[in-house]
């Protein structure tokens, strides 16, 4: 790529990153549509675990929803039909969905509200809830190292319907990663000690909704973007939040890079006709524990959207299509770099 088309690349981006931070963090790559199942529409992610209660019988003849306590992770299998089951307590080590930062009784809240007859709350009332008891101990249990647009989400599990209406009144306050259907994924290690960052794998294709939010789709598929690399900064920055301009600097050379050795040479991305895509992290990502972003590749429209890519530029241009047709035929050039001599 010569250094003015590097600099058309940067501008082109610099205009679709202003379009799209108005509705989303592009550097933390909102994977994870906010209007989900489990959602209470405004980011509130809920959970409610449909599974075994444990433990000693309360005074009041009730089996407590789980003996886990604050630290300890909890994991669950999850059938096709999304049927749980296997609810347990696990390792933080290892795999699990739940880490624990808060239990809570409601039974303490007015009787009149989560009384003996009273009915489980609805999932409104539950995101009311994780607001009110779950938000401020969550984040002193993570000592602050929350990135509020980052893989975590802060969400309450409440008893087993069986164990509620036994009397149960236990929420567990903590912090999952859910997929894009608002189901929590299989996480390993405490959530205090990770890269807070939503970051999609090498390969995989990224795609733009109406809405600004991003998503993994197939490579089949409509998509915007083409993940070629994942790029941790904490080693490029090691003292304090760098800056947007910053953070530019370095990664538009690594993301160049990036396209070049996953196009398999600079020939390649020059045919391919797209250009080396990157995020970055704000001050409050930074803060909360985030260090990665990822690069991509796009092709900007000439109004300077998005185009729609279908297939992946691994392929060349037999294997991709941009708007519908194949990338548009380069004529021949000097090569960017000069070639080995034998």
């Amino acid at each position: 790529m010569t250094t003015s088309t590097a600099r058309s690349a940067a501008a082109v981006r610099t205009g679709l990153v202003a379009a799209l931070a108005a509705a989303v963090a592009v550097g933390s790559y909102g994977y994870f549509s906010v209007d989900t199942p489990g959602d209470n529409g405004n980011g509130s992610t809920v959970s409610s675990v449909a599974g075994p209660a444990n433990g000693e019988n309360g005074g009041n003849g009730a089996a407590p929803f789980t003996t886990a306590d604050v630290g300890a992770c909890l994991t669950w299998d999850i059938a096709e039909d999304g049927t749980v089951s296997n609810f347990q307590q696990a390792s933080c080590d290892g795999e699990h969905r739940f880490e624990i930062s808060a239990r809570e009784n409601l039974a303490a809240y007015p009787s009149s509200e989560f009384g003996r007859n009273a009915s489980m709350p609805d999932l409104t009332r539950q995101a009311q809830l994780r607001e009110e008891l779950c938000q401020t101990p969550t984040l002193r249990y993570l000592g602050g190292r929350f990135d509020p647009v980052g893989r975590y989400s802060i969400a309450p599990i409440l008893p087993p319907a069986e164990a509620w209406e036994a009397g149960d009144r236990t929420m567990l306050c903590g912090i999952q990663s859910t997929d894009a259907s608002g189901v929590p994924m299989l996480t390993t290690g405490a959530a205090a000690e990770q890269d807070q960052a939503v970051v999609a794998q090498p390969g995989q294709c990224v795609y733009v909704d109406d809405s600004r939010s991003l998503r993994t789709v197939d490579c089949a598929e409509n998509h915007q973007l083409e993940t070629t690399a994942i790029v941790d900064l904490a080693p490029v920055f090691p003292e304090g939040t760098p800056s947007v301009e910053d953070q530019d600097r370095h990664l538009q050379d690594a993301c160049t890079q990036a396209a070049i050795d996953y196009l398999g040479g600079e020939e390649n991305l020059y045919r391919s006709t797209l250009q080396p895509y990157w995020g970055t992290l704000g001050q409050a990502s930074w803060i909360g524990g985030s260090r990665s972003v990822n690069c991509s590749l796009f092709h900007a429209t000439p109004e300077g959207g998005f185009s729609n890519l279908n297939g992946t530029a691994r392929d060349g241009r037999e294997g991709l299509l941009i708007d519908g047709q194949p990338p548009a035929e380069q004529p021949e050039r000097n090569p960017l770099r000069e070639q080995p001599a034998p």
